[in-house]
């Protein structure tokens, strides 16, 4: 696949060797370089937004005739001072993404860990793959990040359409919490799925 990449930051960096490395052609760019524009241009059939939540929708729209009909991929986390989420009341990230490239395909994917998960090879923890829950409306979209999910050595999970991003963007912000604030395992939240149903 020729992917996209909106940004190079660590996130960016380590999604994009990753991808490489399954045999992906990948280029990233940067706002302050300039090159953003390329990036979108060469991501025929993924772009992945990986910039600062900050500037997501105003570099997404500044992209819009490039992105016409690509499948957008959104990691972003809107989560600010004390991890408190920016989009609380609505719309989520994602759908203000979506907003600004109307034409885009847009899915919700990568946001709930660290980039330095990404750089495992693979994301395997106690013998079970990282699983990756995607939110998004297109389902050809949605089969071509099923496809990146699975070139990380993840499961992806079908997490509902992009109307439910907003439950991934809370997730993330309250994982975070855990995670850096309290340094908690957050795991720990969760039983086991033989026990979740009670």
């Amino acid at each position: 696949m020729r992917i996209g990449i909106l940004g190079t930051g660590g996130m960016a960096d380590a999604l994009g060797e990753q991808w490489k490395r399954a045999g992906h052609d990948v280029l990233a760019g940067s706002r302050s370089r300039g090159d953003v524009r390329a990036a979108a241009g060469h991501g025929t059939d993924a772009v992945l937004l990986a910039v600062p939540y900050a500037a997501a929708v105003e570099v997404v729209a500044g992209l819009a005739d490039v992105l016409r009909g690509r499948v957008l991929i959104d990691c972003t986390n809107p989560v600010g001072p004390d991890f408190g989420l920016l989009t609380a009341g609505g719309p989520a990230a994602a759908e203000r993404i979506a907003s600004a490239a109307p034409t885009a395909r847009v899915v919700k994917a990568f946001n709930l860990c660290h980039e330095g998960v990404w750089r495992l090879t693979p994301p395997v923890f106690a013998g079970r793959p990282l699983a990756v829950p995607l939110c998004g409306d297109d389902e050809e979209a949605l089969t071509v990040v099923r496809r990146l999910v699975r070139d990380l050595g993840c499961e992806p999970l079908h997490a509902g359409g992009l109307d439910r991003s907003g439950l991934l963007e809370a997730t993330a912000a309250l994982l975070i919490r855990l995670w850096v604030g309290e340094g908690a395992d957050a795991q720990a939240i969760a039983p086991p799925l033989e026990f979740a149903a009670g």
